[in-house]
């Protein structure tokens, strides 16, 4: 039994029963909709296809971070059993959590002096960061210590890609990331804008393209182009996905065609409520291990 213990945010998009079965503990952000908060529990206060439906039929979102008293709480749970802990935060290029987190590791060092606290922003965001902490988990199953563990996530975190497509660009007019115009000119158009994570982990669109058959696509063209091993990728791979199944299953069916080697099955998951408040229904992201995010 380690004497560690892995921690995330809730912002990581995997299911419960995923985090309990590899053992990963979460520390939830809120999100409010229509004036109402809510914790970003994994859908068990809203279940996701009421939150994306009352999302599309007009509900008003907004989303807060992790204070440091809840951070400082969550971590003091652990170290008061005599547990280090090793926490990778939601990508400091979209979110500013992890100064949170790292305010609390601060207080928590002063009262348990013996205990080691790593925090580390995994710049990553959704179930790719949830393959960083499932690929951690399997590590620490390994036998690799706390130190190396932490050194290992450090070199290694951008060779996690996150590639996303949307084919509903309301919610991206709404939240500033496109103009009401392109908003307008895109849907009349059918564009599905093609974006990912850079180095610093914040999202960067890459390309405009027409219609969900031609995304549906390039996205998988480019874990060809990016994935370790190219189409001889042998690693996991998880896509997340807002309330749209059918685009998220048939691009997880073209690279299971694709790529023969994967490990297991394509697993989708849900986008949680916390960023899925920003996309709004219509996201698919894919996530794979690949080459290290240069730009």
């Amino acid at each position: 039994m380690s004497d560690y213990v892995l921690s995330c945010c809730s912002t990581a998009d995997l299911s419960r029963e995923h985090f309990e079965s590899r053992d990963i503990n979460y520390i939830c952000f809120h999100y409010a909709l229509d004036g109402t908060d809510y914790p970003d529990d994994l859908g068990q206060s809203i279940p996701f296809e009421e939150f994306y439906r009352r999302m599309a039929d007009g509900a008003d979102t907004n989303t807060s971070q992790i204070n440091i008293s809840e951070y400082l709480s969550h971590f003091e749970r652990f170290l008061s059993q005599g547990k280090d802990i090793l926490h990778v935060s939601l990508s400091s290029g979209i979110s500013g959590t992890i100064s949170s987190a790292e305010s609390a590791a601060l207080i928590a060092r002063e009262r348990y002096p013996e205990r080691k606290i790593y925090i580390v922003d995994s710049l990553g965001a959704s179930s790719g960061y949830g393959l960083i902490m499932d690929t951690l988990a399997d590590l620490r199953d390994g036998g690799m210590e706390l130190d190396k563990l932490y050194e290992w996530v450090t070199d290694h975190r951008l060779e996690l890609h996150h590639w996303f497509f949307s084919t509903d660009l309301t919610f991206y007019v709404k939240g500033g990331r496109i103009s009401k115009a392109a908003g307008l000119f895109g849907g009349v158009l059918g564009i599905c804008p093609l974006l990912n994570m850079d180095n610093l982990g914040r999202l960067i669109p890459r390309a405009k393209i027409r219609t969900k058959k031609k995304v549906i696509s390039e996205i998988v063209d480019r874990m060809e182009r990016y994935a370790r091993g190219g189409l001889d990728y042998d690693g996991k791979c998880y896509i997340s996905m807002s309330a749209c199944m059918t685009d998220a299953r048939a691009v997880a069916d073209l690279v299971e065609q694709r790529f023969k080697k994967l490990n297991g099955r394509v697993e989708i998951n849900w986008i949680g409520t916390t960023i899925g408040s920003h996309t709004g229904p219509g996201t698919v992201a894919l996530f794979f291990w690949g080459d290290k995010r240069e730009n």
